[in-house]
């Protein structure tokens, strides 16, 4: 039942440039998360305008993470086939048309679910950064390298923070047409200045027979469990939070920004500390604290205490236990998987990451609308996080005393 590292020798890599490559696919990627969670920080304006109940607002902000999710497959298997240069310039430009249309839509409750829908096209970049930076980088360094980059998921924090004071400045539709000009920016920024690492080559195997290897590896369906639970929660709270602070603690929406923005700081300055204390203590320890920590945060939520504390205190430990997890699961990944399949599993492990945010604001929308807290939501959060502690001891027993 173990998993166990490959016994492949990885190539060697990393040298010059992959510091200035890693930065590029770090900022690119804050740049497109940002734009994914462009509706969220707005949530209370859309309830407000439009009328919408509890379960109504929880389904907008919750839909772009569908296909910012299940789209990480074939993103992941094109990374391969292409190269992140390639893939993070399609994308930066991809994402300027729902990114413009979300943003003329906001009249129109239906309209804004289709082009959020769409918008999800932003948050498929983690399956082109991941195998971006682990071919710049040696074994060694990779979960460093990854931590790093995953830090750029610090964009939903500042969209949290600045796309409320954007939206009261320039009004919505103006903070959407920068934000197109911003993607454009990036594309060109990344396609001109880019590299692939130069030992980098291009899997030329069909994507379906890939995706079929990757799915048969016992490690692509652990980590994904992982994944679910440490980014997941990550997603759920990034989005969903701004509502929450709104309904159960009254804030106003730049307030629950600000808040949200804070929460999403402590997790991006978690991630690229969980993966250096991945390479040093090892992954499998770090994802233990990191849902040990979760749980238990999650049972002080759960008893609605007062804010700013201790409720402020118990926001921000849960955000640092969930970003040193993200940061371990794929240090792990790298640590079990080849590399010339990491693309191909970073896309599956990433959509089962992105789905672990999908289904709990739907399931908090519900449970507030029911009873008026969120209490049984956060006590699910606890059990389950508990439970993939337990998992996580079992299966990956060994892993951190293998180099």
């Amino acid at each position: 039942m173990n998993a166990r590292p490959p016994h492949a020798a990885a190539p060697r890599t990393g040298g010059r440039g992959a510091g200035a490559n890693l930065a590029l696919a770090t900022a690119a990627f804050a740049l497109t998360f940002w734009a994914w969670n462009l509706v969220g920080p707005l949530s209370k304006s859309y309830t407000s305008a439009l009328d919408l109940s509890p379960t109504q607002t929880s389904l907008l902000v919750a839909v772009p993470v569908l296909v910012g999710s299940l789209g990480r497959i074939p993103v992941g298997v094109l990374t391969d086939r292409y190269g992140g240069r390639v893939m993070f310039t399609v994308l930066c430009f991809a994402s300027i048309v729902p990114t413009l249309l979300v943003g003329l839509s906001g009249g129109s409750y239906p309209m804004l679910l289709v082009w959020g829908f769409l918008l999800g096209v932003a948050g498929t970049s983690f399956a082109v950064g991941i195998p971006f930076v682990n071919a710049w980088h040696t074994p060694d360094r990779r979960g460093f390298a990854t931590g790093v980059f995953g830090a750029g998921m610090g964009g939903t924090a500042l969209s949290a923070l600045l796309t409320p004071r954007l939206s009261e400045a320039l009004g919505v539709l103006g903070t959407h047409v920068a934000m197109c000009v911003a993607l454009a920016a990036m594309g060109v920024v990344v396609w001109v200045f880019s590299r692939d690492a130069p030992e980098w080559r291009p899997s030329t195997a069909p994507a379906l027979p890939r995706m079929g290897a990757a799915l048969r590896l016992r490690a692509t369906w652990q980590t994904s469990l992982l994944y679910a639970i440490a980014f997941g929660g990550f997603v759920a709270f990034s989005t969903y939070l701004p509502t929450l602070l709104t309904t159960a603690y009254d804030f106003t929406q730049t307030g629950a920004g600000l808040r949200t923005a804070g929460f999403a700081a402590a997790a991006v300055v978690a991630r690229p500390i969980g993966g250096a204390l991945s390479d040093r203590i090892g992954p499998v320890r770090v994802c233990l604290v990191s849902f040990l920590g979760t749980c238990v945060f999650a049972v002080v939520l759960a008893l609605h205490p007062p804010t700013e504390f201790p409720a402020g205190a118990a926001f921000v430990l849960i955000a640092l236990s969930l970003g040193l997890g993200t940061g371990g699961v794929f240090a792990l990944v790298a640590r079990l998987v080849e590399p010339a399949r990491v693309g191909t599993v970073t896309g599956l492990v990433g959509a089962a990451g992105g789905l672990g945010g999908y289904f709990p604001p739907l399931l908090m929308g519900g449970v507030y609308q029911a009873t008026g807290a969120y209490t049984i939501g956060f006590v699910l959060l606890a059990a389950v996080a508990l439970g993939v502690a337990l998992f996580t001891s079992r299966a990956f027993a060994g892993v951190d005393r293998a180099r």
